[in-house]
């Protein structure tokens, strides 16, 4: 039974770097139910409150990585408040709207859409949602390390 256990908390672990590519899967939730499982069916004893906290505090980085990042690169590239409003709500709707690509797509038209309304030049519009794409990649860059960051502590931790 101990096998089993160990099996799904690795293919929680693994569909966690999945989500990354596919956001309609939790990235974050998958995790923690990685650690549910261990801390409710393998666990001894509690994995410990330092654990858990610095968890929850990763957990947080981790959902607002990606708005986070695209809002300051947006702003950066030249973009107006609104811009980094879009971007950060592109990047939302985007999770939901042709996954995987939407969360690429939605917020670069949406900044260049609004740059534009902002009465910005086309080629000031695209350095925005320009930025919306560094942003994303970045954001990305930043789940990925935080993730790591997550699983290894985990192994330490047991």
């Amino acid at each position: 039974m101990e096998f089993l256990w160990w099996t799904l908390i690795v293919i929680c672990f693994v569909l966690a770097f999945v989500g990354i590519i596919f956001p309609i899967i939790p990235s974050v939730l998958v995790i923690w139910v990685g650690f549910f499982i261990y801390q409710f069916a393998l666990a001894a004893e509690n994995i410990g409150w330092i654990f858990w906290i610095a968890m929850v505090v990763l957990t947080l980085l981790l959902i607002f990585s990606d708005i986070i990042a695209n809002s300051y690169f947006v702003k950066k590239f030249g973009g107006s408040k609104a811009g980094e409003r879009m971007a950060a709500l592109g990047v939302i709707v985007g999770s939901f709207v042709i996954p995987p690509f939407g969360i690429i797509i939605v917020p670069f038209l949406l900044v260049v859409i609004t740059e534009i309304i902002q009465k910005k030049t086309t080629q000031e519009a695209f350095k925005a949602a320009f930025g919306s794409l560094i942003g994303f990649l970045s954001g990305t860059f930043a789940k990925i390390i935080i993730q790591l960051i997550m699983i290894i502590w985990f192994f330490i931790a047991i």
